[in-house]
């Protein structure tokens, strides 16, 4: 397939890329520090709200507004500029954050981390595909490391802050610290972020738009309740996905016939497309099973606290900017698929270091697993969402990475439902109950329980080569980079 023409924004000059930067990073860690602040702050939040079987909500609604979202912010991205769509995702998100802070209830608070959900929803994807407009081929790793090194303070950083303000000050501070951060981030892409956008009119895909919201809600609901919320096999269950499938084969349709599809179907007879969303997606699988179950086994087995257990899944968030930054030099040397397949064996290293844990040992044996973990995954997330972004032009860019980190998103839904129903099933299998939750599964019950996750995580791993597979070993981007260095 040829490849299309990569057209720049007004920001391509060097001396105005590190602003745009600063506020790119500061829009991500508006993010990232939400993500890793509100599990520490639930206790308090709970005791002063009530509402305790309900709070598990205030993490669905905020994924699955995020999910189905992505896709329609990069469609819109490509219609009316980055600029836009990344200033309304901060907007959305600084209102849901002061709404949530002054919260009355814990219904109110659930719809309130909706909105923040949607505004998470433009920032993320917004963020790399800004990345991919202003930086070359090679530079985009680099700088994609940066971002991810965001995430790693954040691990760091965003349960202490949880922590102090639950303990000291109040749990709603965990919401009312976005709004500098955001005000922040918008004020500087506001003044220093300049891309010329050709102006014309557009006939936006609502009936596309709608149906891709309301069944993709209801595929990564089912995801996410399934099992929880109601049995599988029950009507409830079976009627979600059923409902999901006709509502995605009727937008399917829609999208043949639209002038400007919100998500055009070529997209799935892409070769290089098909394949980095087929690996995004089972990244988002093994990083919803590293980030639940790792620090639930320091904890649960290993008899740790909570903050060591936390240092034994944020070693991942080390190895992953480390070798999403050097990426870079190896796919412009090897390509794209073989710095992925060098990854995977990485990962698939961490995965193996994983299903030798036992009851018997240290804290730092998790961490070790997660380091190499961490490294294999930056050879594959930064690498294969570049080989995405560089086999379109601008004017799809943004669908592009709105997809792939849409095929994330599914990635936790299905990693979330595929690795709870393991580990109930291995529990129940041996007596015990998880009415409850698995933290109150005895050691010797829980320990074999994870293993199972362990064991699933690593045939994940296998999976991710047989993803990276459908990638083409050398796109005619990179052979038009090696002829014209």
């Amino acid at each position: 397939m040829s490849t299309p023409p990569v057209a720049r924004t007004a920001v391509g000059l060097r001396s105005e890329r590190g602003p745009v930067l600063l506020g790119v990073m500061l829009s991500v860690a508006l993010v990232a520090i939400d993500v890793t602040i509100l599990a520490t702050a639930v206790p308090s939040l709970v005791s002063d709200l009530g509402g305790f079987s309900q709070f598990p909500w205030l993490f669905s609604i905020y994924l699955l507004a995020q999910a189905v979202s992505v896709p329609i912010y990069g469609k819109l991205s490509d219609l009316f500029g980055r600029k836009p769509v990344m200033l309304i995702g901060i907007t959305l998100f600084v209102l849901g954050s002061a709404l949530c802070g002054a919260a009355w209830s814990m219904p109110a608070l659930i719809a309130f981390r909706a909105i923040q959900g949607l505004g998470a929803g433009a920032v993320l994807p917004m963020s790399m595909t800004i990345i991919g407009d202003l930086y070359t081929l090679e530079e985009r790793a680099r700088v994609q490391g940066y971002v991810a090194s965001v995430w790693g303070t954040a691990s760091v950083v965003g349960p202490t802050l949880g922590g102090v303000f639950s303990d000291y000050l109040s749990w709603r501070w965990i919401f009312f610290v976005n709004i500098p951060i955001g005000i922040a981030a918008a004020t500087m892409l506001w003044r220093r972020f300049d891309e010329r956008v050709e102006r014309k009119k557009h006939r936006i895909d609502y009936a596309g738009a709608i149906l891709l919201a309301v069944g993709g809600s209801l595929l990564v609901l089912g995801l996410l309740e399934g099992g929880i919320q109601w049995d599988w096999g029950s009507t409830t269950g079976i009627g979600i996905f059923v409902a999901a499938a006709v509502l995605l084969v009727l937008f399917g349709l829609v999208e043949r016939r639209a002038t400007e599809p919100i998500l055009p179907l070529w997209i799935f007879g892409h070769r290089i497309l098909n394949g980095t969303n087929a690996a995004s997606l089972v990244v988002g699988v093994l990083l919803i099973g590293l980030v639940s179950y790792v620090p639930l086994y320091a904890q649960g087995v290993l008899g740790s606290s909570a903050l060591v257990g936390g240092f034994a899944v944020a070693t991942m968030t080390v190895g992953w900017p480390i070798s999403a930054a050097l990426s870079g030099r190896l796919y412009m040397r090897i390509g794209f698929r073989d710095t992925g397949f060098i990854g995977s064996a990485l990962l698939l290293l961490g995965t193996a270091l994983l299903l030798t844990v036992g009851a018997d040992s240290t804290v730092l044996h998790l961490a070790v697993a997660s380091f190499f973990v961490g490294l294999g995954l930056g050879l594959i997330a930064s690498p294969t969402l570049v080989a995405a972004q560089s086999s379109v032009g601008w004017q799809t860019r943004g669908v592009v990475t709105g997809t792939n980190m849409f095929a994330r998103s599914v990635g936790s839904a299905v990693g979330i439902a595929v690795f709870g129903a393991v580990a109930n099933a291995a529990v129940t299998s041996r007596g015990a109950d998880v009415s409850g939750s698995l933290e109150q599964v005895p050691a010797p019950i829980l320990s074999p329980a994870l293993h199972d996750v362990f064991v699933g995580s690593a045939i994940a791993g296998v999976v991710m080569l047989v993803a990276l597979a459908v990638v083409p070993r050398r796109t005619n981007f990179e052979a038009e980079q090696a002829a014209n260095p």
